[in-house]
Formats: structure tokens, C-alpha cells, sequence
């Protein structure tokens, strides 16, 4: 594995693939500033010394193969440990053609540096102490996020959030166990009157602590990946229509027609910063029509994989049995759901005599009728008051749920030994497992092939 070259020099093309106005590469290593030595001149032809300079500045020049001059650019040099990897650093900014920014990397690496891999940069970030596991997991978070909440969350990932709430458990966990072994090896200056206990109490906070931690998983899913919405009803309700309207374009075709929606469309909006993937279904109804009833046991798979269902009904119109069976099969699958009585601007009023066990909104994609309701819905139904102030923290890496789980798991144990009257010794056993597991949480327990998974995934240069 490349991973056994860590003291080697490498270098990568840091932006990403495709022309633009700058391209970056960067070197990093014990002998990124020697390497870069020489190779950048003044217009006259004069060697500029790279090697020579502090940390944090810029020099600019031309890039020279020795033979001509490949390309006008900007050298930043970083010297260890104030650089992201820790290590001498420099990055070379180019004119972003992606042949020149190959050009300049190749005659890098003839000069003594190695390519590298995906994911080598924040690897040696975080074998150099730099940042810790979740810290560089949260690097390609912030890379990924496709909206304002999942960059807030890995923003504040990236600035240890998880790493100071790890580091607090298991400090506490260390401390418990220190005392015990202390008691254990010498009783006659050590008590463990009464000492059980006191124990129970301090280890169910750390339970709740982890339970707290978990129980944001499906609100983190949300974040990064967004909340899969179905859009359902019978058809001819205006289910199209509403998609068209959410995503402010033509998705679906509008007609008066049941029926005209035969398989399910999907749009990704954003509603208040909230990331939405509407699916807009197929008209759930019984048919004869081949195609139809394709498109219709793909609405239900769709409302079964949904996060949140928009049941749509023509409130112009008597509720039917097939709008009641459906909303019957939403709230029997635990779905949210939130009613949207459409073509309210045709129903003059009318009681529908239907009583909804959710949150019902009146709703006329025509005068746009229901929108701000909708939003402010959305928002209450997935984010907490804390999400809205940026006062929490949601883990969404299954690798880092798991060892949560486990590290919960094994905390429980201390419980059961405790309650069943079990000797001491038998807490330190699960306390150092539970201490173990978020060791693994934070990147201090694991083995090296996971750090391959992991590092493996992240994109070139970074």
C-alpha cells in the first residue's frame, strides 16, 4: 500500500478536473520546498529561492522546466506544522487548463516527488495529529454538502464538535475505571462502599450523552442527503402540479386527464434551506391499464422509502374512499405526513367532513396559496429549535453510529453487572470496551485497513 510511503514527498492536482480561470497543485513532504527549488523564475530568467522563504507567504514567477517556460503562476509556502498535512507545504496556483496543470505535476514528479493517492493529504493531517477521525470524515462532508445545513453540520465536524464531546466520555469513562483498579489493587485506602451505585448514576448520564448522539442519525441522514418526499393522492388531484410549482419548472406534464402520470418523476428543491427530493407518483387508484398499474406499485414503493408524504386531495371535491384508503395506508406505514387540500381556491369554503391526523394545509398551486405554511411544516416537523441555532451536532457516518452504538452497548453491561450485584472487576471490562469503541469514534483505536477505507474515498489532491 502507498500508505507504507509516508515520509515520501507527493503531490496532486488539487482543484477540480476542467478548465478555469486557477488550478492548484500541491506538494507535501520533508522535501516539497527543495523540490519546488528552482524550478520558478523571474521573467528575466532569474531562480527564484522558494526554499528560503517563511511560512505563509507568496512568491510569484514562471514556472520552467529548465528548458522553457510552461506557465505564469503564484507559489504559497507553508512550512510544518502550520499547513493542513503538518508538513512543509507548497501549493503552485496556475492558470487552470488542465493541460498545463498536468504539465507543471508531471515535471514536479520528475523532479523528485511521488502522485498521490486520494485521500493522502488529510490521511497525513491526521497521522501528524493535525485533526482526528472525525475531523477528516468531515472534511469530505464539507467537499459534498449540497446545502446550507449539511455544510453547517461538517463545518462544525471539522471544528471538533464530536471530537470535544468524545474526548469528555471518555475521560469520564478512564476516571471510573482508574478508581476501580486503584480500590481493587489496594482496598485498604480505596472504599468501594456505596461505590455501585454512584457508578449506575454516572454511567446512565453517559448513556444519555450517547443517546443523544444517535438520536440525531436520521435528522444527519436528512442533512447530507435530503428528505425523500413523496407526492402522493389519487389521480387527477394535482400532484404534477405541485411539483412543478416546488421546483419552479416543468418537470411534469399537466393535463386534466387521470391518469396522465405513469411513473414517478423526482425533483430536488430547497425549501428555506431545507433539501427536499420530491417524487411526484403515479395516481394510486385500481386499473385495468397495464402501464398504469406499473407506475402505481411504483408510488408504493415510493411512499414506503419516503421520509415524508405530501398527501394531495381535490378539496373542490367529496373525499373518497380512495383518498381515505390512501391516507390509511400513509399513517399505517408510521409515515409524516402532511395533507395538502388542493384547488382550495375552487372548494368555496366547504367542509370536507374528513378529520386528518396531521398537519393540514389549504393549498392552490394557481394563486400560489399554501406555501409559507408548507416551509414552516417542513421545518418543524425535521429541525429542532437547537438545528435552527446551530447548537447541535448530527452524526450521520454509519462507521462512527456504529462504534456509538457499540460504546452505548457495552455501558449497558455495566449496568446489567451492577444490577446483578456482579464484583467490580466485572465493570472494567465493559468500561474499557465502551472506552475502546469511541477510541474507534475518534480515529485512536483503529486499524490501518480501515484507514485505507476510508482515506481511499476521498478525492484526488485532497
Amino acid at each position: 500500500m502507498f500508505y507504507n510511503r509516508e515520509n515520501d514527498t507527493i503531490a496532486a492536482i488539487s482543484t477540480a478536473p476542467g478548465h478555469s480561470g486557477i488550478g492548484i497543485i500541491r506538494i507535501s513532504g520533508s522535501e516539497a520546498l527543495n523540490i519546488i527549488d528552482g524550478l520558478i523564475v523571474t521573467k528575466s530568467g532569474k531562480k527564484l529561492d522558494i526554499s528560503g522563504q517563511p511560512s505563509h507567504t507568496v512568491k510569484y514567477g514562471f514556472f520552467s522546466d529548465g528548458k522553457e517556460i510552461i506557465d505564469e503562476v503564484l507559489i504559497t509556502v507553508f512550512r510544518k506544522p502550520r499547513s493542513y498535512t503538518a508538513e512543509d507545504t507548497v501549493e503552485i496556483s496556475c492558470h487552470g487548463g488542465s493541460f498545463v496543470l498536468r504539465r507543471v505535476l508531471s515535471h514536479i514528479i520528475k523532479n523528485g516527488a511521488r502522485a498521490a493517492e486520494p485521500g493522502e493529504f488529510t490521511r497525513r493531517a491526521f497521522l501528524n495529529g493535525r485533526i482526528d477521525l472525525t475531523e477528516a470524515e468531515a472534511v469530505m462532508d464539507v467537499i459534498s454538502s449540497s446545502n446550507e445545513f449539511a455544510r453547517k453540520n461538517a463545518v462544525s465536524l471539522l471544528r471538533g464538535g464530536l471530537y470535544k464531546k468524545i474526548i469528555k466520555l471518555r475521560d469520564e469513562i478512564i476516571h471510573e475505571t482508574a478508581f476501580l483498579e486503584s480500590a481493587l489493587d489496594d482496598p485498604e485506602h480505596y472504599s468501594l462502599d456505596g461505590y455501585p451505585s454512584k457508578l449506575r448514576v454516572k454511567v446512565f448520564e453517559m448513556i444519555g450523552e450517547i443517546e443523544e448522539l444517535l438520536s440525531g442519525a436520521d435528522t444527519g441522514r436528512i442533512l447530507k442527503s435530503g428528505i425523500k418526499t413523496a407526492i402522493v393522492g389519487k389521480p387527477n388531484v394535482g400532484k404534477s402540479s405541485i411539483l412543478n410549482l416546488l421546483s419552479g419548472e416543468d418537470r411534469a406534464i399537466v393535463t386534466d386527464i387521470p391518469g396522465t402520470t405513469r411513473d414517478v418523476l423526482s425533483s430536488e428543491v430547497l425549501i428555506d434551506g431545507i433539501p427536499l427530493i420530491l417524487s411526484d407518483t403515479a395516481g394510486i387508484r385500481e386499473t385495468g391499464d397495464k402501464v398504469e398499474k406499473i407506475g402505481v406499485e411504483r408510488s408504493r414503493e415510493t411512499i414506503e422509502k419516503a421520509d415524508l408524504c405530501l398527501f394531495t386531495v381535490d378539496s373542490s371535491s367529496e373525499i373518497s374512499s380512495e383518498d381515505t384508503e390512501i391516507f390509511d395506508h400513509i399513517m399505517s406505514l408510521g409515515k409524516k405526513c402532511i395533507v395538502l387540500l388542493n384547488k382550495t381556491d375552487l372548494r368555496s369554503g366547504r367542509d370536507l367532513g374528513f378529520n386528518f391526523s396531521c398537519p393540514v394545509i389549504d393549498f392552490s398551486v394557481p394563486e400560489e396559496m399554501g406555501l409559507k405554511e408548507l416551509k414552516e411544516t417542513v421545518s418543524d416537523m425535521f429541525l429542532s429549535e437547537k438545528l435552527k441555532t446551530d447548537e447541535e451536532i448530527f452524526v450521520s457516518c454509519e462507521r462512527q453510529l456504529t462504534e456509538l452504538r457499540l460504546s452505548r452497548d457495552s455501558l449497558g453491561l455495566v449496568i446489567n453487572s451492577i444490577d446483578d450485584n456482579m464484583t467490580e472487576d466485572f465493570f472494567t471490562s465493559d468500561l474499557m470496551d465502551a472506552y475502546t469503541h469511541l477510541g474507534n469514534v475518534i480515529g485512536e483505536c483503529t486499524d490501518e485497513d480501515l484507514f485505507d477505507r476510508i482515506f481511499s474515498e476521498f478525492c484526488m489532491g485532497k
